[in-house]
Parts: C-alpha cells; sequence; structure tokens
C-alpha cells in the first residue's frame, strides 16, 4: 500500500533487478541480513567496468517499525523470502555470473508483512480484499524468488 495505490497493488512487484540487458552488475542486498554478502556485492559493483546498480532493502518510518530495529527488520525481510539476495556479475565466468545467495525461506511471510502499518492498513482502507491481497503478495514473492533461483543453473 502507498499514497498513489491505497486500497492495495494487485498486479505483480517489477522485477526491476532482473539481469536482462547482459553488461550491468546488479545485486540485491540488505545489510541486517548478511553484512558479508552486502559488502562483497558493494565490491564488485565498485570493481566492475561498466554500470552497476545495487538494490539495498531499507526499512522506513512510514512502514510502522520502531527503526532502532531496521536491520533486525531486514533480517526478517530475507528470512521469510520478502527480500532477495543475489549478484549478477557479467564479468564472472561462465556459470558463474549469476549468484543466488538467499538461504530457503524461513520465516512466516505473513507475519512479516502483517507487521508493517503498509500493509496492515489494507484492514482500514480495502477489507474485503486485504488478505486476499496478501496472499497475492506471498505468492508473486515466491515466484520471484524461483525465477532467480533459477537463474543461477542458466548464468
Amino acid at each position: 500500500m502507498a499514497k498513489f495505490a491505497n486500497a492495495g497493488m494487485t498486479q505483480a512487484k517489477k522485477n526491476m533487478g532482473r539481469p536482462s540487458y547482459g553488461n550491468t552488475y546488479v545485486a540485491s542486498i540488505a545489510l541486517g541480513a548478511n553484512r558479508n554478502h552486502a559488502q562483497k556485492a558493494l565490491m564488485e559493483a565498485v570493481n566492475f567496468k561498466g554500470p552497476s546498480i545495487v538494490f539495498a532493502y531499507s526499512p522506513c518510518i512510514n512502514h510502522g517499525i520502531d527503526m532502532s530495529k531496521s536491520q533486525v527488520e531486514e533480517k526478517l525481510a530475507v528470512e521469510c523470502g520478502y527480500w532477495p539476495l543475489y549478484r549478477y556479475n557479467p564479468a564472472a565466468a561462465d556459470g558463474k555470473r549469476f549468484s543466488w545467495d538467499a538461504k530457503e525461506p524461513k520465516g512466516d511471510f505473513m507475519e512479516f508483512i502483517k507487521g508493517e502499518v503498509r500493509y496492515t492498513s489494507l484492514y482500514k482502507t480495502n477489507p474485503d480484499h486485504a488478505e486476499e491481497l496478501f496472499a497475492l503478495a506471498a505468492a508473486d514473492a515466491s515466484r520471484r524468488n524461483e525465477f532467480f533461483k533459477k537463474l543461477g543453473d542458466i548464468m
């Protein structure tokens, strides 16, 4: 939910990190989830001879969380499969360009999103469809994660 979609979003999340050009370094990180992964991705991005994009999960006050615990929130986001960890390095050898760096989700996706105001506010703005939208978000996250995991097999 956002100001421009206060009744919730029904379409899938944009896959901004999909390595589609082949000549751009792309990574998805969450400092609170894995500092070593974040550091490695940032160093690779800086050293890559070409454009680099690093998506970093960063909770904000509008998520309705205690901001002194933002790194805990990042870890929870990765553990439940909400936020992926990966690196795509076009300069790496064939078969090693894409690295899926997240573990299998072990947290509860629904519990995670229901812990953030941006999702639970759907109970006020669109109460008849809130649970349905939560389920769509969970299914979309699962599809995205499966897509990225499979990239490691073909890149």
